[in-house]
Formats: structure tokens, sequence, C-alpha cells
């Protein structure tokens, strides 16, 4: 019990810690949170920061969530632990104890986190995301478009009704943390990939 408790804990400090701001910092770059739309991920560092950046900051972003969750298996902990594990780090990186709580939307953590859980939908969810990212040239669009499909991915191809539910807690937290492209898509005001604003 003290074990699975301490890499709980392990797993929120480890998604606390971020690398939009930590890389950004490394490379001269400005703090993500005051530049762009103020989110300190991927897409962000992308307009402001060029590709090599936003792919360091989205590699990070992914091994947070992806190396706690092996972690854990790796221990062999319960499967309620595994799971809890995988919303701690992603929850790390949304409300990061080491920024004042405030975090990037998380979806590259999101993805490494299903990716520990099962390669399968993984590799699915993340298709969905590229495809209707590269033909809509809309980042979020492709993020929101795997949101919404992921619990339904994870209980068809995985069958395993507890990483189902925990995928659609994700599914409930990333759509949230999306709310502003939601509404910047359906006023036709959502910028798009390669555009500065």
């Amino acid at each position: 019990m003290l074990l699975d408790i301490s890499i709980c804990i392990a797993a929120y400090l480890l998604g606390s810690i971020s690398s939009a701001i930590v890389i950004c910092k490394a490379c001269g770059l400005p703090d993500p949170r005051e530049q762009g739309s103020g989110n300190p991920g991927a897409t962000n560092v992308l307009r402001y920061g060029g590709k090599k950046a936003a792919a360091a900051v989205f590699l990070g972003d992914m091994l947070k969530g992806l190396l706690a969750v092996l972690l854990a298996r790796w221990l062999e902990l319960p499967a309620a632990t595994i799971a809890a594990v995988g919303l701690l780090a992603f929850a790390g990186h949304v409300w990061p104890v080491f920024f004042g709580f405030r975090g990037g939307k998380g979806v590259a953590t999101a993805f490494g986190v299903l990716l520990g859980w099962a390669w399968l939908p993984a590799a699915l969810l993340a298709a969905v995301w590229i495809i209707v990212a590269a033909v809509s040239r809309i980042s979020s669009l492709g993020a929101i478009s795997a949101a919404l499909f992921a619990p339904l991915a994870m209980w068809g191809l995985q069958d395993q009704l507890l990483y189902a539910f925990a995928t659609l807690l994700l599914s409930i937290v990333l759509l949230w943390r999306h709310r502003s492209n939601l509404s910047n898509l359906l006023r036709g005001s959502e910028p798009r990939i390669g555009r500065k604003n």
C-alpha cells in the first residue's frame, strides 16, 4: 500500500515538470506562458520556437505519462494503481505544483499515459489525431477528435472497463481544457498549423 501511494505521488510530481518551460529556458526562448496562446505545450512552442523545440516539448510531455505508467507496470502494481498513476501524471501536467498549478492542456501527456496502458488504442488515436490535424491544419481539432474517440477505442480494442473509465476521465478533462479552442472552432477563428497567431 505504501509503495502504491509513493508511486502515485511520484507520478504527479513527474507530471508537474513542465517540458515546455524547461526546454524553452534551456534554448533561450521566451516563457511559453507569456507567448502566443499562453499554453505551455508543444503547439504553442511551435508557433514561436520552431519545430525542434516543439518536438522536444512533445516528447518530454509524452514521456512523463509513459514512464510513470511503465514504472507502475514494472513494479507489478494492481491495475487500479496503474490507472491512478496515469491519471495523476496527467493531472500533474495540467495542474503542476511547481508552476502555480498552471499547466498545459495535456494532449501529449495523455497520449503517453494511453500508450502505457495499451499501445493499440493509443496508436489508433494517434492516427486519428494526425489525420484530422493534417487535413484540417488545425492541431486542436485533431486533439479534440482523438479525445472524443478515446474511451470507445480503449474499451473496444482493449476490453478493460477500468482503463476505459480512466480514459473517459482523461477525455473529459482534455475537452474541458480545449473549451476555448472549441469556441474558436465554432467561430472559425482557430489558428491553423504554421501560422503565428
